[in-house]
């Protein structure tokens, strides 16, 4: 058998290790721009403490008094097409558990754009540009072709308010952890029809940020997407954390509501006189849900 020259495993050691270095170097990337030594210290938390900082911050609000920018879009992602309308500056009054009342003012001349008001179940929207008075169960299906009109302030309560695991329901943890973004996704399970299940809620948690809440999606039975909520820039009022800027889009219904807060007041005593939204003379009731009335029949000619 002929010897391999001395110098060969030399040699070849040498090239092999000239092409691994560069295959190490070539394969090599930075996660979010860091190195090891200055990447990120993940926080890390279990389902149950995660729960536990939902409630926490749910249980710490009873009410609130909220000075806002509020920008409206009207369209979706899933009709390719978002129209975003001019801002205006609103008023949230806000009680617990459900009563909460949203009063817009237009910009330069300061007149009431909208009032509306809900305590949970039912509504009450005040549109005097358009001398509209509408009213009805939250359950009722919208009717408008203006998908702003559609708005129910009952769908500003949920993303504002963000709930711990209620009854019935279950809890999935997923960590969502690239080398872009870190994030703890906390799945609330409902029982569904027929001994199913759905996720009826997903919260998203920093975990490069004090576990803030970044994100809340609600979803329907058939796991379509009904509200998505983005907070940013968690501030202290009063002592009590609450983002500063949310964004709620809802896709099935056609718009999105972005708020800036710019003052905020929290745990005030509202008297019930601050939920009350009667009907102006002379304006044009809409009742949403309700079954029109039968017209007379009319007497046969004898």
């Amino acid at each position: 058998m002929r010897k391999i020259p001395r110098h060969v495993p030399v040699a070849l050691a040498l090239v092999l290790g000239l092409f691994s270095t560069a295959c190490i170097t070539k394969g090599t990337r930075k996660v979010r721009g860091a190195s090891s030594a200055t990447a990120p210290t993940l926080l890390t938390a279990t389902r149950e403490e995660l729960n536990s900082r939902i409630a926490a911050a749910y249980n710490s609000i009873t009410s609130f008094q909220a000075t806002v920018e509020l920008s409206a879009s009207v369209g979706s992602v899933y009709k390719n097409s978002i129209t975003d309308y001019q801002d205006v500056h609103a008023y949230i009054l806000l009680r617990k558990p459900s009563d909460i009342r949203l009063l817009g003012k237009l910009p330069v001349v300061g007149s009431t754009a909208f009032d509306m008001v809900s305590n949970g179940s039912t509504f009450r929207v005040l549109i005097p540009p358009k001398n509209k008075f509408i009213t009805g169960e939250n359950s009722a299906p919208p009717v408008s072709k203006n998908s702003l009109e559609n708005l129910r302030p009952q769908a500003l309560l949920g993303p504002m308010m963000i709930r711990s695991l209620g009854e019935g329901e279950s809890m999935l943890l997923e960590d969502d952890t690239d080398e872009h973004s870190s994030f703890y996704v906390l799945h609330f399970i409902h029982p569904g029809p027929k001994g199913t299940f759905y996720v009826r809620r997903a919260v998203w948690f920093n975990r490069e940020k004090d576990l803030a809440i970044s994100r809340q999606r609600e979803y329907d039975e058939d796991g379509l997407i009904t509200s998505d909520t983005t907070y940013k820039n968690w501030t202290a009022y009063n002592g009590i954390s609450f983002p500063q800027n949310i964004d709620i889009k809802r896709p099935k219904d056609g718009y999105g509501v972005t708020m800036a807060i710019e003052k905020m007041e929290m745990n005030l005593n509202l008297a019930d006189d601050k939920f009350v939204l009667n009907q102006p003379p002379d304006t044009q009731l809409q009742v949403l849900g309700a079954t029109p009335e039968k017209a007379p029949e009319k007497t046969p000619n004898k």
